[in-house]
This record gives structure tokens, sequence and C-alpha cells, in this order.
């Protein structure tokens, strides 16, 4: 059976569909007005910001092994293999990236003078405290002096504040920071090299699963922790994108292989995840993982566990 290490997995993935055929291809490249393209063959297969849609077929994707497997019909193998020889003969040249959107500024909340109110509240819901302690020592977690709310902070990869989630510590309140940028959206990257990647609609629900870790003496810190900032049922047609946190966190990212769901147990959470893994089935090992027992999400499944009292949940709204 055929067999590619990882690492030539990894530098195929890396080859975005523009690239490709800019430099393969040329003349199937159609330029269809500013920063978008589409393909002589399939005029509704347009290319811009980095991914593809094929908008008459409802797929999409990022990469040009995508597009050979979804829109050439080549099996995984032979779509790797073609890339490869082609770029042994013809390194790719890359792309100039589409101009970004100007960067939003982050008006963070001031911090309260501790984060007695957040962790007490944090801790009630099953969260545990060294994880916790971890998140305010990162800068990842603080409350905020005006409403003792807690502040989910998400960075860039050089670690400068871009999104903030705001949470209630005494009510339901949900909300974000000023100019928060949702492309990075609340994670916890892996200390040191990790294949897997696990996506929580919510700070809370990460930081739930990184203490289910611990309860079964396992590492949280040994895999990537990423919170969508909520979700949204996409519509019939599912061509939509990735989430914007989850297609910039695999991009910083390009060592991950594996992709683990923990949406929540409710229409938009299915919704979302048979979307993700529609978009993402071709180029990374995908798992479903279902809240168990009935519970709504990760929090429900950790506060069940540990037999919490329900006052939790009629305080939260749920």
């Amino acid at each position: 059976m055929p067999y590619l290490p990882p690492d030539l997995i990894r530098q195929v993935k890396q080859i975005d569909l523009l690239t490709y055929l800019q430099t393969y291809d040329p003349d199937e490249l159609v330029h269809a007005g500013g920063g978008e393209y589409c393909t002589k063959s399939h005029d509704s297969l347009r290319i811009s910001h980095g991914l593809w849609c094929w908008h008459s077929r409802d797929i999409g994707g990022k990469t040009a092994l995508d597009y050979l497997i979804k829109v050439r019909g080549m099996g995984f193998m032979d779509a790797a293999q073609h890339l490869l020889g082609r770029a042994a003969i013809q390194p790719p040249v890359f792309s100039c990236p589409a101009k970004p959107p100007p960067q939003k500024t982050l008006i963070l909340p001031p911090a309260a003078l501790d984060n007695d109110h957040a962790l007490t509240y944090l801790q009630s819901r099953g969260i545990d405290r060294a994880v916790l302690d971890y998140c305010t020592k990162a800068g990842r977690l603080y409350e905020s002096a005006d409403y003792h709310n807690c502040v989910f902070v998400g960075t860039d990869k050089q670690g400068q504040p871009r999104y903030a989630a705001l949470r209630g510590t005494a009510s339901s309140f949900k909300g974000e920071a000023s100019g928060s940028d949702k492309r990075y959206s609340f994670s916890l990257p892996a200390q040191g090299e990790s294949e897997t990647l696990h996506l929580f609609e919510s700070a809370v629900d990460a930081l739930s699963y990184a203490t289910l870790l611990r309860m079964h003496g396992r590492d949280w810190q040994h895999t990537h922790l990423l919170s969508l900032a909520g979700v949204f049922a996409p519509a019939k047609n599912p061509n939509s994108r990735l989430p914007v946190s989850l297609a910039r966190y695999l991009e910083d990212y390009p060592g991950i292989q594996r992709v683990d769901l923990h949406l929540d147990n409710d229409f938009a959470g299915r919704a979302a995840a048979q979307n993700i893994m529609d978009l993402l089935s071709e180029t990374y090992d995908l798992c479903d993982h279902i809240p168990p027992g009935g519970c709504k999400d990760t929090n429900a499944y950790l506060q069940k566990r540990l037999g919490l009292s329900e006052r939790t949940k009629e305080r939260d709204g749920r």
C-alpha cells in the first residue's frame, strides 16, 4: 500500500490553490476582479483570501490538494504524489497574499485588583484551579474592574492580545470587548509539538476539557485547545467557509493533522460540526465528540461528572 511520511503530507498541504494554478496551470486561472479569481473550466469556482469555493457544487477548501480531490476527482494518494512530482520539477512560487483587512484596535476592560470573583465563578463550574492559575499567569484570563466579568483573552502567535470574550460572574451576560478580532479567539496552544486540535464553542468548554484531561491523569498542555467564540447553523448552502478562528489556527499551526470537535449538542452545534467535517474531511483526521450523558456541552458534562449543583445551570440560563 502506498505511503507518504507526515513531513511530505505537510509539504503538499502548504500549497494553496492560487499558488498551484499560477505556478503549474496558469491557463486555467482567470482573474475575476480585485483579489478574486475563478477557473476557466468552472466559473463558479471562486478563489479569494487564501480559500476557494465551488458555489455550484457546494464544496470548498483551501489547498491545492483539496481542489485535486474534490474538483478533479483524484484520490488522496494520487493528488499528493501529483503535487510532490510537480514541486520536485518546479518549486511552487507562492503568491503574495491579499492585503489583509485593517487590524482592529482591541480595547481590553481594565483589570480588577484581583481575580477572586472570576476564579470563584469558574471553579463553581468545575474548572480546575491549576488550569485557571496557568491562564491568569499567561495573561489569557483576568477579571474586569467594572462588572467583575471573566475576560478570556485571545492572542496572535506573537502573544499580542487581539480578542477578548466577556462572561458574567453573577449573571448570564456574554459579550466581546470592543475591537475584538474573531480570528484570534481564545485558545491554549500546545506546549511543544502536537498534531491534535480540540475544538469548542466557548472558552469555558475549552477549560472544562482541560480539567477532564487532568482528572484522567493526562497532560492537557500537550494538545491544542481552541474556542470558536460561538457558532452558527450554516444555511442549506454550506460552502460558507470554515469559522475564521479555525482557518487561522490551522494556518498558524500546519503540523496539526487531527481535529477533534466538541461542539454543543444542539441544532447550531450539530450543524456547525457537520459543516466543518465536510470542509476538512479530505485533509484532516476528524472525530466528532457529542457531549455524553445527554449533556448540552463539555462544561455541563464536567459538572455532571463532579456532581455539582443544578443552581449553576439555573443561574447561567442553561
